[in-house]
């Protein structure tokens, strides 16, 4: 035998056998794998953790991971259809996922996302129809107090086929995202444009203008000052929309200034800004929808009926909720919706099996949104 031949594959041999770590380690790999039957699994690569959980929206609890080869993995139970936030809890602290780009931002929660698509089609799923477009805006703010820089956001969405010199002007709905989310929430996580592309396709919507708009008044209330700072937050926000949003919108949209023809609604912390200011301005809006609200800090509502309201005659006022989420927030909800009937309010209500999520949101728009400048 040759000695330098045996040295030479003896050399590589110990090459490939060093190299071999490195090349599983750069394999492809996926962090999140989504089956036919609705179940996700996550996967990340052992980093020396001693314990890996996985916080999954719509989900109670964490769910353990489990290491093998390597690998750490999970596998949930089915998920219905939807567009839904996680993040892997690492020796106890929350974290992304490092294989997953889909991230939104937020200015409170930390979030990778993962979406389940249904045999059938969903309602903010992409379909072969007209689509509207969506339009970003920036303003200095001289409201929102603690704002970096001054300045906010709202994005609008108009419907397929928009005409600025239509002879009857747009109908608007301002649509209000939760607390932490961002002006694009309803956009990228909720999809809300892609509900109102496939409404008005369906001949099931009025063609409307939508405006998604950075919905704090105080920004302090983040990170996480919910109880003391939501009630300031709730109140600052209703004069941001009102006298900076609004005016914006109606200066350079061609929509109508009727109040008959402006709807407000939101989720969570959209949810009670949405009451708070269509309650308490019911002359400029006709049309208020809380989804999953914070009725608990609505201010006012055991002292009676708020007096601009009932003159206004408001044309729909409208609660949902996940019939999974907080019970006592669930039984408030309820109990409020009940309390404002018996007042004469013109109430609708839908409640959706999920939790606090955009399984339910989703789902809220796609029925709220019909409903929406309707004839008497």
């Amino acid at each position: 035998m040759n000695p330098r031949s045996s040295l030479a594959r003896a050399l590589a041999l110990l090459v490939l056998v060093a190299l071999a770590p490195a090349a599983r380690a750069d394999a492809p790999f996926q962090s999140h794998e989504v089956g036919p039957d609705g179940r996700i699994t996550f996967r990340m690569r052992d980093t020396g953790a001693s314990k890996v959980e996985l916080y999954l929206a719509n989900l109670p609890g964490l769910l353990p991971f489990v290491k093998a080869d390597g690998v750490w993995s999970v596998t949930t139970p089915p998920m219905p259809p939807s567009v839904y936030w996680y993040n892997f809890v690492v020796n106890g602290a929350s974290q992304l996922d490092p294989q997953n780009a889909d991230v939104y931002p937020n200015y409170s929660f930390i979030n990778s996302f993962v979406t389940v698509h249904g045999q059938a089609p969903q309602p903010w799923e992409e379909r072969d129809v007209p689509r509207g477009v969506l339009h970003a805006h920036a303003y200095l703010s001289r409201l929102v107090r603690g704002l970096p820089g001054g300045q906010s956001r709202f994005i609008v969405y108009t419907p397929p086929g928009y005409d600025p010199a239509a002879a009857t002007p747009y109908p608007v709905l301002y649509l209000l995202h939760g607390l932490g989310e961002t002006e694009a929430a309803w956009s990228q996580e909720g999809r809300a444009h892609v509900i109102l592309d496939n409404l008005i396709a369906d001949r099931k919507a009025r063609p409307m203008v939508v405006v998604m708009p950075l919905g704090y008044g105080d920004m302090a209330l983040l990170p996480t000052n919910w109880d003391a700072k939501i009630a300031d937050n709730t109140r600052a926000f209703s004069r941001v929309l009102l006298e900076e949003i609004v005016p914006r919108v109606e200066a350079a949209y061609h929509v109508s200034r009727d109040r008959e023809d402006r709807a407000v609604a939101g989720l969570s912390m959209g949810g009670l800004e949405s009451l708070a200011t269509g309650l308490g301005h019911a002359d400029r809006f006709a049309w208020i929808g809380s989804f999953s609200g914070s009725v608990d800090k609505l201010e006012g509502s055991a002292e009676g009926p708020p007096p601009t309201a009932a003159r206004a005659r408001l044309r729909l006022l409208w609660f949902s909720m996940g019939t999974e989420e907080d019970a006592s927030g669930l039984a408030e909800t309820r109990a409020l919706a009940a309390k404002f009937r018996s007042w004469g309010f013109p109430v609708g209500e839908s409640y959706t099996p999920g939790m606090h999520t955009w399984l339910v949101w989703q789902a809220s728009l796609a029925h709220f949104a019909p409903l929406l400048f309707q004839g008497p």
